[in-house]
């Protein structure tokens, strides 16, 4: 069976954040860059960097943590899966609580937040919720 490399991005980063890891490493790809430069941008996470390896690159994500230890990321969910795709145009794109998370959109431009998305009026595949 073959597994949806995003979504275990997501799972990896959830639990580490539950277990309140400071870093997350995986194998990396330009969409997991992606990602994680938008978590970066919007405040989630405090870092990322790719180190160079022999026979592959990892991507190491540095989570972000408040004051008194409490988590700045609470929770992240894949939308649009190999098996079913999810689309928003560009007059419905997702709000996540009410505008308090971020919905990641994979776009012709690149990936962009919802709300850049609904700057720039243009529609994508709903990669994942944040919040």
């Amino acid at each position: 069976m073959l597994t949806d490399p995003i979504a275990d991005m997501l799972t990896r980063i959830r639990n580490a954040n539950k277990a309140m890891h400071d870093t997350v490493r995986l194998p990396t790809s330009r969409m997991k860059e992606g990602i994680a430069r938008l978590l970066k941008d919007e405040g989630y996470i405090r870092d990322y960097r790719v180190e160079r390896g022999e026979s592959f690159d990892m991507l190491v994500i540095e989570l972000k943590f408040g004051r008194n230890r409490e988590r700045i990321l609470t929770d992240l969910k894949r939308i649009s899966k190999p098996g079913r795709r999810v689309y928003a145009g560009k007059d419905r794109l997702p709000r996540v609580l009410g505008g308090m998370g971020t919905a990641i959109l994979s776009t012709s431009t690149g990936l962009i937040t919802s709300r850049t998305a609904e700057e720039r009026r243009i529609g994508g595949e709903v990669i994942c919720f944040v919040w």
